[in-house]
């Protein structure tokens, strides 16, 4: 066949259906597994161009695992690279203070750095260690035939012995057949800038940790399995569910939102919404909290309010067109420093929280944030890196309520009630702050058209009747020689009032319409006799002095141009 190009030649071949399915297969081995089913790990597919024609796969410190779409493997091949892959991530094969030749303990407690460690033989001695880790678990088939004969037993206890050996015979470097590269290449790239895990600001996740709660997991549901048991991850007895019960027991002000919130303990569904603690659904009422995350009960209860306070003080629909991730940023610093204030719980590390700005609003603290957008946009939230911990979809009913409430309704009536009671009963200090707050949403603001109306009796108050005898007035029946005065109007002095109209596109006709009702009828009430009508868009329009009543006919609205407003 003619102009047909070389690539699309390959994707004709019939083998390379097979080799996609197999690679898939292979993902759904390693996802459904006890183990690997409770962490979060994900591949990136790859051609040979880019991992060369023997690499089955590779680990990059920075952007995870990546899959050579073009080697073919068997399914469960496929599971045990995946495999390898995520336990070079759990074993913290990248760890700066676990490489040997980096930081050495000395007799006298101090830490002294020595010669950089040969890191072709440190990839050929964790890919060993993770080998004989597969092979004794029976996960997966290598892709390989493997012997670990050659090494002695008490060697391969850990990756540094297995180094150390490799050392001392002088094996091969150039000859790696325990990976998932090349036989003469290395699976681990960015060994030479090795992951300082102690600084808890290296910006890595620790799959060390998850590694450890996916094992506890996976061994928790197979005894409960074996036991017949019926699965209740709700209800264990675990230190998210006693830190929720707490606020029950214990906590008025947030007692109410917390017995309507359900609490989502579950590595998947954190996994699957990329939450690292802890992330809240206020549609829903449901708040996601990571086993993983391996906080204690006390630095559960700061989180689980941080939540809360997120949803009843309603921070998603308070965003108004900024960013949602900034302030998402911003409400945490506030939100934080009410809880170290109130003291609830536990201050996990790492948390956002600037004591410099007590007592500032979420907004003017939004306003600094855009002005330093580099610093702020790396930081992170209680979901992760650059996503915010506010879940916010569609709008809707709270799906624990009656049917009738509404949401906003819900959120308002339980942390005002919840304020009543803490108030009363004494339960502790709460930040002015949050208490300004509660309020602000517990009393329904006055509306817009009431406090026009009240505007206008203050500044213009109406014209006061006078009875002048110039003009006199129709004489009584009764009494037709006695002259009466007759009721005149004041003249005016000098009032003058402005309305100004957002015309540009992000406001339509309809609501431009009930603006200007609003105005006509304003000035007929107050004997408003001509209005001066200008039109403001890329330049003024001034249409002149016209009565109410041409104002109440129809009017051609100029300009109406979009305004882009950039800070």
């Amino acid at each position: 066949m003619t102009g047909m190009t070389r690539r699309s030649k390959q994707k004709k071949q019939p083998g390379n259906d097979k080799k996609e399915e197999n690679l898939w297969e292979g993902a759904a081995l390693f996802n459904s597994h006890s183990i690997f089913r409770w962490v979060y790990f994900s591949a990136q597919i790859r051609d040979s161009s880019v991992l060369g024609k023997k690499a089955c796969a590779v680990v990059d410190r920075k952007n995870g695992m990546m899959l050579n779409r073009d080697i073919f493997l068997e399914p469960q091949q496929w599971f045990y690279v995946r495999a390898h892959g995520y336990l070079h991530m759990a074993f913290h094969h990248f760890d700066k203070n676990k490489m040997p030749g980096y930081n050495i303990l000395t007799a006298d407690g101090k830490t002294e750095r020595k010669v950089r460690c040969d890191i072709r033989l440190w990839n050929i001695a964790c890919d060993i260690y993770i080998a004989k880790f597969l092979s004794d678990t029976k996960i997966g088939k290598p892709i390989s035939e493997l012997s670990f004969a050659s090494f002695p037993p008490s060697v391969l206890k850990d990756e540094e012995a297995i180094y150390h050996y490799l050392t001392e015979i002088g094996f091969d470097r150039n000859n790696n057949l325990y990976g998932t590269g090349s036989p003469n290449g290395m699976d681990m790239i960015g060994l030479d800038h090795p992951i300082d895990y102690e600084n808890k600001t290296c910006g890595y996740r620790d799959h060390a940790k998850e590694f450890s709660r996916a094992i506890a997991e996976g061994v928790a549901y197979e005894v409960e399995d074996a036991s017949g048991r019926e699965r209740d991850r709700v209800r264990r007895n675990t230190p998210v569910m006693r830190a929720a019960g707490w606020f029950l027991n214990h906590y008025p002000l947030l007692g109410a939102l917390a017995s309507s919130f359900q609490i989502i303990e579950d590595y998947k569904t954190c996994q699957r919404l990329e939450v690292q603690i802890a992330a809240v659904n206020p549609e829903k009422g449901e708040i996601y909290a990571n086993p993983a995350a391996g906080l204690d009960e006390d630095e559960w209860r700061f989180v689980l309010a941080h939540e809360y306070l997120h949803a009843g003080l309603e921070h998603g629909e308070r965003c108004l067109g900024r960013d949602p991730f900034l302030w998402n940023i911003a409400v945490d610093y506030v939100v934080n420093g009410w809880l170290e204030e109130m003291k609830i719980g536990k201050m996990p590390k790492d948390v956002l929280y600037d004591s410099s700005l007590k007592d500032e609003s979420a907004e003017s603290i939004y306003d600094k944030i855009i002005t330093d957008l580099r610093r702020y946009s790396g930081l992170k939230t209680f979901r992760g890196y650059g996503k915010g911990d506010i879940f916010r979809k569609s709008p809707g009913t709270f799906g624990n309520q009656k049917k009738g409430m509404d949401l906003d309704q819900f959120y308002r009536e339980a942390l005002a009630s919840g304020l009543a009671y803490h108030e009363k009963r004494g339960r502790g200090f709460l930040p002015a702050g949050l208490t300004e707050e509660i309020r602000a949403l517990s009393t329904p603001p006055v509306p817009w058209n009431v406090q026009l109306a009240e505007w206008f009796d203050i500044h213009f108050s109406p014209l006061e009747k006078k009875r002048s005898y110039a003009r006199p007035s129709r004489r009584q029946s009764t009494t037709p020689d006695i002259p009466r005065p007759r009721n005149v109007s004041a003249e005016r002095t000098g009032y003058t009032f402005g309305v100004i109209v957002d015309t540009s596109g992000s406001m339509n006709t309809h609501d431009i319409g009930i603006a200007l009702g609003a105005i006509i009828s304003y000035s007929v009430a107050k004997e408003v006799e001509m209005v001066r009508l200008i039109y403001c868009d890329a330049k003024p329009y001034d249409a002149g002095y016209v009565s109410p009543e041409e104002l109440a006919g129809r009017v051609e609205v100029k300009g109406r141009g979009g305004t882009v407003l950039q800070p």
